[in-house]
C-alpha cells in the first residue's frame, strides 16, 4: 500500500470512529430525554438520526430542506435517500413542493414551508423607507448555486443603461467557496465595475441589508429548494427579481399572482432586462411589493411553520403507556 492510500485509509477509520461515538452520544441523549419522536433537520442529522432513534425504537420525522434530485447531489446520494425515506423515517416533511416532487413513493410526506421570525418583518408596509439611490442586491452566502457571477455579469449591461445603480453582494465565502469568491472579484474587475459592485462579506444583521437595496435579487443558477432570502425580502417591503425555479415560483407566483419577477436560472440577460425594468416602472414595482408583503406576512410567518410541524409530530409520536 502506498503512502497516500495508507493515509486514506487512516481517515476512513478515524471518520467511522467519530461517527461511531456521534451515534452512541444521541443514543444516549435520546435515552435520558425519554423521547417521542426524533426530528432531523439536516442530511447527516437524517443519517445518524435514524439509525439511534432504532436503537431507542423512537419514530423519526425527516425534515428534508434540500432538493434530492441529481442536478443537486450526487447521483448515488440520490438513490440511497430516496430508497431511505420511503422505508426509515415514520413521516417526512419537504420545505417545499419542488423539495417533495424529488421525493417519490414517501408514505407520509407534508410540505411545510419555513417561515419568518416577528423580528424580521416591518410593522407595516408603510414603514418601508428605499435608499436615497438605486441599490441592486443579493443577499447570501458566497457560491457557485447563489449566482453572484450572473449578477455581477448582469451588472454591466445595467450600468450601460443607468449609470446610477450601484450593486451590493452581501454574504461570506462559507464551505470552502474562497475560490469562487476570488472568481466573483477577478470578475468584477474584468468588466471594470469596482466602482459600482461594493462586496461586503458577511453580516449578521441580514433584514439590514435588506432594508438597504432598492431591489432584491435571487440569481440562483440551479432550482433551489425553497428561497428563504426571497421571503426575507418581501416582509421587509423590499421588491424581489428571482431565478424561475426550484421553490421560488411558490412563494413569488401562488396561483398565478406575480408578487415579484421570475427570470429563467442562469439568463444573464434577463437577469439584466429585469432590473431596469423594476426600477424604471416605479408604480408597478410598489404595486408588487405591496402585494408580497401582504401574502409573506400571512402565508410564511414562523408560528404558522411550527404549528404544522407539531402537528406532525403528535400524529407520528411513540404513544405513552
Amino acid at each position: 500500500m502506498d503512502r497516500n492510500a495508507l493515509a486514506g485509509s487512516w481517515r476512513g477509520i478515524l471518520a467511522a470512529r467519530e461517527t461511531f461515538r456521534l451515534l452512541a452520544h444521541v443514543v444516549g441523549l435520546l435515552r435520558h430525554a425519554d423521547a417521542d419522536v426524533v426530528h432531523t433537520n439536516s442530511l447527516r442529522a437524517d443519517a445518524i438520526g435514524l439509525v439511534a432513534a432504532a436503537l431507542v425504537r423512537v419514530p423519526v420525522v425527516w425534515h428534508v430542506h434540500d432538493r434530492i434530485a441529481d442536478d443537486y447531489l450526487p447521483a448515488m446520494a440520490v438513490r440511497l435517500l430516496r430508497a431511505v425515506a420511503r422505508r426509515g423515517p415514520r413521516a417526512v416533511v419537504a420545505n417545499s413542493e419542488a423539495t417533495a416532487q424529488t421525493l417519490p413513493g414517501v408514505r407520509d410526506l407534508t410540505v411545510i414551508h419555513p417561515g419568518f421570525a416577528p423580528e424580521q418583518a416591518l410593522p407595516d408596509f408603510a414603514s418601508r423607507v428605499p435608499p436615497a439611490h438605486p441599490v441592486v442586491g443579493l443577499v447570501g452566502r458566497l457560491s457557485p448555486t447563489k449566482g453572484q457571477l450572473e449578477l455581477v455579469r448582469a451588472a454591466r449591461s445595467v450600468i450601460d443603461r443607468r449609470p446610477d445603480v450601484r450593486f451590493r453582494l452581501v454574504g461570506g465565502a462559507l464551505f470552502g467557496a474562497d475560490a469562487y469568491a476570488a472568481e466573483v472579484a477577478e470578475e468584477i474587475d474584468r468588466l471594470g465595475l469596482r466602482h459600482a459592485v461594493d462586496v461586503t462579506g458577511f453580516t449578521d444583521t441580514p433584514a439590514a441589508a435588506i432594508d438597504g437595496l432598492t431591489v432584491c435579487v435571487h440569481a440562483s443558477p440551479v432550482p433551489e429548494p425553497f428561497g428563504q432570502v426571497v421571503v426575507e425580502a418581501m416582509v421587509r417591503g423590499v421588491p424581489v427579481i428571482a431565478t424561475d425555479a426550484g421553490g421560488i415560483p411558490e412563494i413569488v407566483r401562488p396561483e398565478g399572482v406575480d408578487l415579484g419577477v421570475l427570470v429563467p436560472p442562469g439568463d444573464v440577460e434577463a437577469i439584466a432586462a429585469a432590473i431596469v425594468a423594476v426600477l424604471d416602472d416605479t408604480t408597478g414595482t410598489e404595486r408588487r411589493a405591496r402585494l408580497a408583503y401582504d401574502d409573506a406576512v400571512r402565508r410564511f410567518p414562523a408560528r404558522r411553520t411550527a404549528r404544522a410541524v407539531t402537528e406532525v409530530w403528535e400524529r407520528t409520536a411513540r404513544p405513552r403507556r
